[in-house]
This record gives C-alpha cells, sequence and structure tokens, in this order.
C-alpha cells in the first residue's frame, strides 16, 4: 500500500547547477534509515519545473537505484500538456518506481472536459498507480471531490494527494470514491487532522528535515490516536509553517543548507529566501531541537 509518511524530496543541485547525485545518494539513504515510507522524486520539492525531461527521468532512475527496494519511490509525472505528461511516465515506467504523482494541468485552466480526458490519457500511459495531485493554490485548477469521484473511475488512479488544506473534503472524497481509495494529505500544517479524519498518509516537505517524527506523527494519526499525534506534531509545528513562508522548496532548501546537509542551489526563477525569512526559519530549526548536525534528526 502507498500509505504513511511520505517525504517530497528535495533535489539537490551543485554549485554550477547540476543535479548532485552525491548529496541526493545521502538523502536517500537518510531517509531509508529514519524509517520514511515513500520517497516522492521530482514532485514540486524537487523543482521538477526547472528540470529538462531528460533530467528528470536521470533523477528519477538514480532515486529508484539508491532506493534498490529499501524504500517505494513515487515520481512526479505531471505536466500542463497531456502529450508531456504521456511522454514523462512512458519514460519513467520501466524504471523500477512502485507509482505515479499527477498534478492538475497547471496554467491551462482546462474544463472539466479536458481534466478528464488528459487524466484518462495519462493513466493509460502505465498500468503502475497514479495519484491525482490537487494543489489549486499552484495551478488555479480545482479537483472538487464530484469530478475526483468520475476520475477514480480509471483502474489506475487509486488515489489523491490533497494540498487544499481543506479537512471536510476527506469525508466528501471517502463517501464519493469509498474507502479503499487512498487520500494524502499534501499540507504539513493541517496533514494531522487530515488523517485523523481518516486520511492514509502526507506527502511532506517537513519530512525533509524530520523524518521520525514525521513517521511517528503519522502513524499514530493513521490509527486515531490523537493525543500521540498531537505531541508528536507539536515539534513540527514551527517547521511546518516556517517552511511555506516562501514558494517551496525555497525555505526547506535553505534549512537543509543551514544544517550542512546540502547547499542553498536553487535554478532560476527560484532564489534564496529574504533576510528576515532566514531568521524565521532559522527560528523554526532552534524550536525543533535542532544543532548543526544530522545526528541530532529527533533527538
Amino acid at each position: 500500500m502507498l500509505t504513511g509518511s511520505m517525504v517530497a524530496l528535495v533535489t539537490p543541485f551543485t554549485s554550477n547547477g547540476n543535479v548532485d547525485y552525491k548529496l541526493l545518494a545521502e538523502l536517500v539513504e537518510f531517509h531509508v534509515q529514519y524509517g520514511t515510507d515513500a520517497i516522492v522524486s521530482v514532485g514540486t520539492t524537487g523543482e521538477s519545473p526547472t528540470l529538462s525531461h531528460d533530467e528528470h527521468v536521470d533523477v528519477v532512475r538514480a532515486t529508484v537505484e539508491l532506493a534498490a527496494g529499501r524504500i517505494r519511490v513515487i515520481a512526479g509525472n505531471g505536466s500542463n500538456s497531456t502529450h508531456e505528461a504521456v511522454q514523462l511516465t512512458e519514460r519513467i515506467a520501466p524504471l523500477g518506481v512502485d507509482g505515479f504523482l499527477n498534478v492538475t494541468p497547471y496554467y491551462n485552466k482546462p474544463s472539466r472536459r479536458g481534466i478528464l480526458e488528459h487524466y484518462k490519457h495519462v493513466s493509460e500511459a502505465s498500468d503502475l498507480p497514479q495519484f491525482l495531485y490537487n494543489v489549486p493554490g499552484r495551478t488555479c485548477c480545482d479537483l472538487p471531490p464530484e469530478l475526483v469521484a468520475e476520475l477514480a473511475q480509471n483502474q489506475n488512479i487509486i488515489g489523491i494527494k490533497e494540498a487544499t488544506g481543506d479537512v471536510s473534503r476527506v469525508a466528501e472524497l471517502q463517501r464519493l470514491c469509498g474507502h479503499d481509495f487512498l487520500l494524502l494529505s499534501g499540507d504539513d500544517p493541517t496533514a494531522r487532522e487530515f488523517m485523523l479524519a481518516g486520511g492514509h498518509g502526507v506527502i511532506s516537505v517537513t519530512a525533509n528535515l524530520m523524518p521520525q517524527t514525521m513517521k511517528r506523527m503519522v502513524d499514530a494519526a493513521c490509527r486515531g490516536d490523537r493525543q500521540a499525534a498531537e505531541e508528536f506534531d507539536a515539534k513540527l509545528a514551527s517547521l511546518h509553517q516556517a517552511l511555506f513562508i516562501e514558494a517551496n522548496p525555497i525555505p526547506v532548501k535553505w534549512a537543509m543548507a543551514r544544517l550542512g546537509w546540502i547547499q542553498a542551489n536553487y535554478r532560476l526563477p527560484l532564489t534564496p529566501p529574504e533576510l528576515e525569512n532566514e531568521k524565521v526559519i532559522e527560528q523554526a530549526l532552534k524550536d525543533a531541537g535542532y544543532l548543526t548536525e544530522r545526528s541530532s534528526d529527533d533527538v
């Protein structure tokens, strides 16, 4: 089952802007060590908009090889061009991924029929399971529960990453799609309540920094243990907020660089955070109990 605590993994870059595969290997090992249930490769947090298609495929390939079956890998395959999304899906499917995360077509503002046709074509490009990804704050394209239920009739569409932050959608999605349709939160600040309401996991930015605590919170929330889930989530709360003070993944990459894990390198148009926001992120790291070494994670 593609459920539980999943990390939306950053893509580390060298100072000259190339993908840093050495650091990528370290990050994969980090999540294997700390019990993350799955890695989402080359999604929003992985800066997919600025990777070429060849780089996109190569990063997914490397992640699968580094994971070596020890942790599940879900690959981003979305595009605002259906043709491109189909091509990415066809190229990535043979690499050994466990499934796909397919964002709604952004910028184009497709009609209902356009959305249905888009997902129909992409879901038919591979037999692997696919998650819808609803993040209207970025795409200007919402997937209301009624439309999700219609899309769920495609046998390869097994769930949705719901990033609206609207926890009330859990009950409506369950009513319309059934309890076997997987519901993943895509919003760290509301993920706990999403899972306590019946969600099956989270695709998390915060998990890049505190995978063990995130895993414990997710496990507690998914088994309905509110007290434990709240206790673990309290340790994450400052990061949940600070990591979205600017567009993701700007804050999380800066935080990881501050801890010495990666370099704070981005591809334009993304740039390092503003100084006042750096101070907020650094304070959140202190609130989370961090020093400057990876071994301090979740102590």
